[in-house]
């Protein structure tokens, strides 16, 4: 596996630049052997980047990279104009698209948690978070009024936090006490899951171009072709190198991914980087403790390709080819989704009910597949093919085989 080169690294950091909303003017690489512990880079290319900034008045300089607080300060003092680095941009674009309380909360607390070790000289700064914080005590500096501040207000984060898992809890308590199982989508970012989560649900969900489009989790009911139904959850996208207060932040959301009877993996099957893409959000299923679980391949976006590249792509029992945006290959998906799910299983049943239960009639037609229907007197006699969840509530009217008596001579 080559992994991601320079130019692939640079490509996809230029899209998070732009779903940030900044607008690029320009990039520069630099290959080193050993990073600088002052500057990350080289004195020559820190002063070229100082010049760069300069010449194109840029207001921000971006850095693929994590910086240590040092580094941070030390190229802000050279290039003048606010540095931000890979983090950071990442926390900023889920500031933007978070949309719920809870994501909202969420990124408060993964952007409190990257500012906390990066205080020192930003003190001016820190007058932007929260009120409600009692004046300086005798002998404290700036810096340790604004630690207490951040200190306090991740504390209140995380209890409204805390809030949140427990609604999700009890929500997931009362659906898991009927027999419907959850399908998680995931999916490297831009993967095209929110795509695939609408043209399965009809749900509306945001869909765009943009890196993290998604990030608060949406949940819909889906019918599979046995017309059993199951929960389906869209995600938020995955990335390189994704920051660990993040993934820490997200965990209430992620739950739904833990607790997934099945884990659908959408992959963008017409870019170069796939296989390490997949294997970015293998690492994240790792952190989560969710490679175990069932899982099934997803092939997007193969409208792109040619026939010739479809044929190259990756095949098997549990790989399926989809253009989630012409709805090609979603019966094929549901098919295999219904076949790995194993709560509340099909069965056929014969049932003999009066014709004047038509709200249950209604209900046998939406939520069975009847294979065999015959009207007699009062009665409907029916071969049902459909989850034993309802089929159980129709053990009144099962069919009574009649026992044979033997003839005797």
């Amino acid at each position: 596996m080559r992994g991601f080169s320079a130019e692939d690294s640079m490509a996809e950091f230029q899209e998070l630049a732009t779903s940030a909303g900044a607008e690029v003017v320009g990039e520069i690489i630099q290959r080193r052997d050993r990073l600088d512990p002052a500057t990350l880079i080289g004195r020559g290319k820190l002063e070229e980047i100082a010049g760069a900034a300069a010449g194109s008045n840029a207001d921000v300089v971006l850095f693929d990279h994590d910086l240590t607080p040092s580094q941070l300060r030390n190229i802000e003092r050279e290039v003048q104009a606010r540095v931000i680095d890979r983090t950071q941009l990442i926390l900023d674009i889920f500031a933007r698209h978070a949309r719920t309380r809870e994501g909202q909360l969420q990124v408060e607390l993964a952007q409190l948690e990257y500012l906390l070790p990066r205080l020192t000289g930003r003190g001016a700064e820190m007058s932007q978070l929260g009120g409600g914080i009692g004046t300086r005590g005798p002998g404290e500096t700036q810096l340790e009024t604004d630690r207490r501040k951040i200190y306090r207000r991740m504390r209140h984060v995380q209890g409204q936090l805390d809030s949140v898992r427990r609604v999700r809890a009890q929500q997931r308590q009362r659906r898991e006490s009927v027999p419907v199982e959850t399908v998680a989508l995931v999916g490297y970012t831009n993967a095209g899951k929110s795509t695939l989560f609408n043209a399965l649900t009809h749900a509306g969900v945001l869909e765009s171009s943009r890196m993290f489009a998604t990030l608060d989790p949406t949940l819909r009911s889906l019918t599979l072709p046995s017309k059993r139904k199951v929960l389906l959850s869209d995600t938020v996208g995955f990335i390189r190198n994704l920051p660990h207060t993040l993934v820490t932040s997200f965990r209430a959301t992620l739950e739904e991914v833990q607790r997934a009877s099945l884990i659908v993996r959408v992959s963008d099957a017409t870019s170069p980087n796939a296989a390490e893409q997949d294997e970015q959000v293998e690492k994240v299923l790792a952190e989560l403790e969710a490679t175990d679980k069932k899982n099934i391949r997803v092939l997007n976006k193969v409208d792109l390709l040619s026939k010739a590249q479809q044929q190259t792509l990756p095949d098997g029992n549990n790989i399926v080819q989809v253009s989630a945006i012409e709805g090609r290959g979603l019966e094929v998906l549901l098919k295999k989704i219904d076949e790995e799910l194993i709560a509340d299983p099909v069965s056929v049943m014969e049932i003999s009910i009066p014709q004047s239960e038509g709200k249950l009639l209604a209900a046998i037609d939406a939520r069975c597949h009847v294979l065999h229907r015959a009207y007699r007197s009062d009665r409907v006699q029916l071969t049902l093919k459909g989850p034993q969840s309802l089929l159980r509530r129709l053990e009144k009217y099962r069919e009574k085989k009649k026992a044979s008596t033997p003839l005797s001579s």
